[in-house]
């Protein structure tokens, strides 16, 4: 199911077209999940389990002397691309307009987003509100460039569009040298 969200969209994937890829009969899918809410919900658990393991995998993953800020873009730029993070993406598209998917999906988003923050006291402000901009910022123009890049597929202007991320969080986190957003 998570696949055939991520590849044909929540509404292309019935639950008839699921059970075909799945390999059961319609009568085995309905006897698991009864509704189509139920098949949501399970699906939204696995997606969310799928996505809280490869974040914690890619950050896991950093290479010894790596900037701390660039591997963490690189590695949820390279997150976005892959299939639970797509059909997690596809899912809160639809949840704009359909409240059973936006209520089965609030507390998944909710999680991440925890897992996003950390333990990090924002509400005091200072340097933990500072990074935590730093990270929502380019959490947003990421996810919000890897859904524009199906419109188009244009790699330098990709690169350049990540590059201006990687310098503005290190500006907003005020770490290194960097005072103007535009690579020279």
């Amino acid at each position: 199911a998570m696949r055939l969200i991520a590849e044909v969209g929540y509404h292309e994937a019935t639950n008839q077209r699921i059970a075909e890829a799945a390999g059961i009969t319609r009568g085995a899918m309905l006897y698991h999940f009864p509704t189509r809410e139920d098949l949501v919900a399970s699906v939204v658990a696995h997606v969310q389990a799928q996505r809280m393991q490869r974040l914690q995998q890619a950050g896991l993953e950093r290479p010894a002397g790596a900037d701390p800020a660039e591997h963490a873009i690189d590695a949820y730029w390279s997150l976005l691309g892959e299939i639970p993070f797509q059909a997690f993406g596809e899912l809160e598209s639809v949840a704009r307009t359909d409240a059973m998917v936006r209520e089965r999906i609030a507390p998944a988003q909710a999680q991440f987003d925890r897992a996003q923050i950390g333990e990090q006291p924002i509400g005091l402000g200072g340097a933990a509100a500072r990074l935590q901009t730093g990270r929502d910022f380019a959490r947003f123009l990421l996810e919000g460039l890897s859904r524009a890049q199906l419109t188009h597929d244009d790699q330098e202007r990709t690169e350049r569009l990540l590059t201006v991320i990687k310098r503005a969080t290190h500006m907003l986190n005020r770490k290194g040298p960097e005072t103007d957003l535009w690579p020279d």
